[in-house]
C-alpha cells in the first residue's frame, strides 16, 4: 500500500523534514549529517540570480550549526533535494574546504557529480531524491521569478594614443577635461565613441577552487 504524502504548511518545515529523510543517503556513504538550520532565502555575497544554495559554517552561527539556505527561486521539489544534498555536503565538511578535494570525495561518495561548484545528482540519486519528494509532499512555495537584467544608463568613453596604441578609461568625472597626455610618447590621446556597460550579474563570487592560496577566514565563510 502506498504511503500517504505529508502535507506542510511553512516552506521550513519541509526542509527541515527533508533533511531527515536524507539521512539514510549520508550514513550509507559513512557520512552524519550534522545540526544544521535550513530556510528559503537569498544568498549573502553572491548572485542570486545564479546561487541555487548556500551553507554557513557553525562558527557563523550565533545557535553553532550550519545554516543552510536554498534560493526562493526553486520550487520543484526534486532540484531543492539536489542543492539540498549540495549544500549538506558543505556542512558534513563545516565548509573548510570550500569547493576543494575534501568536498569533492564527500560528494562524489554521497551520489553527486560534475564540476564541485555545480555537483548535482547521478541518475541513480535522482531516483532516490524522487521518492523521497513523493514523501515528503508539496513544496509550500511558488518560485521567485527574476526579471531580464536591465542595461544601465551608464557609458564610459577611452582615450587611446594614435602613436603607441596605449589605451585608457575615461572617468565621467574627469572626462570633461578632456584625453590625457600619453606617458610614453608625451602626445594628447584621442577619444573613443563611449561604451555602453551593462549591468549584468551573472557572475558568483563565492568560489575558493580557483588555486590561489587564501587565509583562514576567507574559507570559513558562507559556501554556495
Amino acid at each position: 500500500m502506498k504511503a500517504e504524502s505529508k502535507q506542510h504548511a511553512v516552506r521550513e518545515s519541509w526542509l527541515q523534514d527533508a533533511v531527515r529523510h536524507l539521512e539514510p543517503v549520508f550514513s550509507k556513504a559513512g557520512y552524519a549529517i550534522p545540526p544544521v538550520r535550513v530556510s528559503c532565502g537569498f544568498p549573502a555575497s553572491s548572485s542570486p540570480r545564479t546561487t541555487l544554495g548556500q551553507c554557513w559554517p557553525r562558527e557563523r552561527s550565533g545557535g553553532g550549526v550550519n545554516e543552510i539556505f536554498i534560493s526562493p527561486k526553486l520550487d520543484d521539489p526534486v532540484q531543492l533535494l539536489d542543492t539540498l544534498v549540495h549544500e549538506l555536503c558543505h556542512a558534513v565538511d563545516d565548509c573548510f574546504s570550500g569547493h576543494g578535494e575534501d568536498f569533492k570525495g564527500i560528494a562524489q561518495t554521497v551520489g553527486l557529480e560534475g564540476p564541485a561548484r555545480m555537483a548535482h545528482a547521478t541518475e541513480e540519486l535522482m531516483v532516490k531524491l524522487s521518492m523521497i519528494s513523493q514523501e515528503l509532499g508539496p513544496y509550500p512555495h511558488q518560485a521567485i521569478v527574476f526579471p531580464p537584467p536591465r542595461p544601465s544608463n551608464a557609458s564610459r568613453s577611452k582615450a587611446k594614443c594614435a602613436q603607441c596604441g596605449y589605451e585608457v578609461t575615461l572617468l565621467k568625472r574627469w572626462a570633461s577635461y578632456g584625453a590625457p597626455i600619453c606617458p610614453k610618447d608625451n602626445l594628447r590621446m584621442q577619444e573613443f565613441a563611449s561604451e555602453t556597460i551593462e549591468n549584468t550579474t551573472e557572475h558568483d563570487t563565492e568560489s575558493v577552487e580557483q588555486g590561489i592560496k587564501t587565509s583562514v577566514d576567507d574559507i570559513r565563510r558562507a559556501i554556495s
